[in-house]
């Protein structure tokens, strides 16, 4: 599971052999959700409002990044971090 990022606690990650639509992981404490990388929108999970907008405007960002990280994992191929949130 390659972490793509930190910031404000929340921890971003991409799986390996993950199916569906292109989408990351987000971790922040007790919470857990997955992004769709295309929308920003929910998938599935919680996250307190302001690490949701956090999430949002860090992958509002990296938003090419990300998905060349979603084309890369597909094919099992390292990724590279992503630039936190500042």
């Amino acid at each position: 599971m390659p972490e793509l990022s930190r910031f404000l606690g929340a921890i971003i990650t991409m799986f390996y052999n993950d199916h569906g639509r292109s989408h990351f992981h987000v971790r922040y404490g007790e919470h857990k959700a997955r992004i769709d990388v295309e929308t920003l929108g929910l998938i599935s999970g919680y996250l307190p409002p302001h690490i949701r907008g956090a999430v949002v405007e860090w992958g509002s960002i990296h938003h090419d990044e990300l998905r060349e990280a979603w084309r890369l994992v597909r094919s099992g191929q390292p990724v590279r971090p992503i630039a936190p949130l500042e």
